[in-house]
């Protein structure tokens, strides 16, 4: 018997140190690690030890004879993996670099930002190093995209938080939250009371689609959408006409999937999750029947992974329409799916999208419509969203790579919500270079540079601002980790300056700036307050979703 990675993986990597025969691919030094899907267990090489399954973060781990109904597929899916991949067991785990040496003195390190790539960043410090670690951000709660992005049927996803939290229990990490760097504090002050400030703090904006009719009311980010339903402060008083029978989503990643299940699903369903109260009493209310997900390119091109799109044949009452002329491949598609080379999530996007085109469909039923070769070019109405124009695509191949290029042919689907899904943008961070192009802080390998390629001093990058919006949340370890290495490694040559203040006169600082800083006893007082709720309920958490209130909470800490 073997043990088999399934949906939930989020490419931690924190199982493959824990495997004693090294069964476990990719690898974050494997050229593929940085676009796989998840990660997989060689069926042949496994010894039925159970290590994995034991440091996994998010559970995605089981015994292939214990794997819950619905996840049975994964079994085929990690041995696929193995038949592209074979397992080269004269290939060695290297050795995890060594600890900074005390004499050196205790490094004090600032993080800006709070989310995945900021906790790993902490982790990676604290373990190799002795050090002192502000983890600052804007907002009253820690946990970035965990708490406020990722969907709240994936509670399993969202327990990786304790992960997180193992670090802040130490003396030498603090949180300061309700922060907001820039406003509260400068870079230059941060660098006053630091040796390094690390930032880690995404990539926030969304992209347009820079179509006419785009900024009608019944057109919105994806971003706005899925922090309203999330509970994020600055999006929880948005409302949404939920009246109409059918939304599009332009876009299919696993963004696009997420609201097209939060939409679809039994409120009944959503209500034992942490889900915002407001959002799933307009959830009860919705008269929602269909959601159109739209994508430019073919299926075998489309933006979600494999397992999202499998596991939507497990939302209960939820039919999933293909229209099989929209999965009929071009030839160079096909030949990229007959290539050896070809990875076997790539195929088995087309072999799910072609089983669901072949499913029947109950009338009665809510429906996920999926789109492809599609593009929007106009959202129409007067005073708000009535439909969406949009044209169909045709691939075209070059060297191996495919992009969709326009017809003349288009149709209108009469929509009164429109949602944009089409990726993220870096912002610029204050007094620190940006790139306008790449949407990113510039770097080399988590050191940022200046325009003319040298370091600038003591100030590093990690996560989305540091590489774009690519990866899912176990991507940021690795990201993390090289980052935080070069940052090492500038410290042991004596390339940092060592600040000028110690943490008590920082804490007095913004003291005066901002009143309502909230620490770690401030935050345990949240998420404890939350959890009682949610007891109340059955529910994992209720969130507040008040600056207000949590400051409040934050004070019985």
């Amino acid at each position: 018997m073997a043990f088999v990675v399934t949906q939930r993986c989020c490419n931690d990597a924190s199982c493959l140190s824990e495997c004693p025969v090294d069964c476990i691919r990719p690898r974050p030094e494997d050229p593929d690690f940085t676009t796989a899907e998840m990660l997989y267990i060689d069926p042949q090489t496994c010894i039925d030890c159970g290590a994995c399954a034991d440091a996994c973060p998010v559970e995605a781990i089981y015994a292939e004879d214990e794997l819950p109904s619905g996840l049975e597929r994964f079994k085929d899916t990690n041995a696929a993996y193995f038949e592209r991949h074979p397992l080269d067991a004269k290939l060695i785990q290297p050795s995890p670099p060594g600890r900074v040496a005390k004499e050196l003195g205790k490094l004090r390190v600032a993080i800006v930002g709070a989310g995945p790539a900021a906790a790993y960043a902490a982790e990676e410090l604290m373990r190799r190093a002795d050090v002192e670690v502000e983890m600052i951000d804007r907002l009253p709660t820690p946990h970035g995209l965990v708490r406020a992005g990722v969907a709240p049927d994936h509670a399993g996803t969202k327990t990786i938080t304790a992960m997180f939290e193992v670090p802040a229990r130490r003396d030498n990490f603090q949180y300061l939250l309700n922060v907001e760097v820039g406003k509260h504090i400068s870079h230059d002050e941060l660098m006053r009371h630091h040796h390094a400030v690390i930032y880690a703090v995404g990539a926030s904006k969304d992209r347009n689609l820079d179509i006419p009719g785009e900024s009608l009311p019944g057109s919105y980010s994806a971003t706005e959408f899925v922090g309203w339903y999330n509970g994020h402060p600055e999006y929880a008083d948005r409302e949404y006409d939920l009246s109409g029978e059918r939304a599009v989503i332009v876009g299919n990643g696993n963004v696009a999937l997420d609201i097209a299940r939060v939409l679809t699903m039994n409120p009944d369903d959503l209500a034992r999750t942490d889900i915002a109260d407001h959002a799933l009493e307009a959830l009860r209310n919705s008269k929602i029947r269909e959601v159109v997900l739209l994508g430019r390119r073919g299926p075998a091109q489309a933006a979600y992974t494999s397992p999202e799109f499998m596991a939507l044949r497990n939302l209960p009452n939820v039919d999933v329409i293909i229209d099989e002329s929209d999965i009929e491949l071009d030839a160079a598609t096909q030949a990229m799916l007959d290539d050896p080379a070809t990875e076997p999530s790539t195929i088995l996007k087309v072999d799910l999208a072609r089983e669901y085109a072949r499913q029947s469909q109950d009338p009665t039923r809510r429906r996920i419509v999926f789109r492809y070769l599609v593009s929007p070019v106009e959202a129409l109405g007067d005073d708000r969203v009535i439909g969406l124009t949009i044209v169909r695509n045709e691939l075209v191949a070059s060297q191996g790579a495919f992009t969709a290029r326009p017809t003349d042919h288009t149709e209108t689907i009469p929509t009164s919500l429109v949602l944009r899904s089409v990726g993220y943008r870096g912002q610029p961070v204050p007094d620190l270079p940006f790139d306008e192009a790449g949407h990113i802080v510039p770097n080399d390998h988590g050191r940022v540079i200046d325009a003319d390629g040298n370091p600038v001093t003591g100030s590093y990058v990690t996560g989305w601002i540091k590489r774009g919006p690519r990866g899912v949340i176990g991507t940021n370890k690795i990201c993390a980790q090289e980052t935080v290495s070069k940052l090492l490694e500038d410290f042991v040559a004596g390339h940092l300056t060592a600040p000028e203040h110690d943490r008590q006169t920082l804490r007095q600082l913004l003291a005066e700036r901002q009143p309502d800083l909230i620490d770690r006893a401030g935050w345990r007082a949240i998420d404890k307050a939350e959890r009682e709720r949610g007891k109340q309920q059955k529910r994992p958490r209720i969130k507040f979703i008040s600056i207000d209130e949590m400051i409040a909470v934050s004070r019985q800490g």
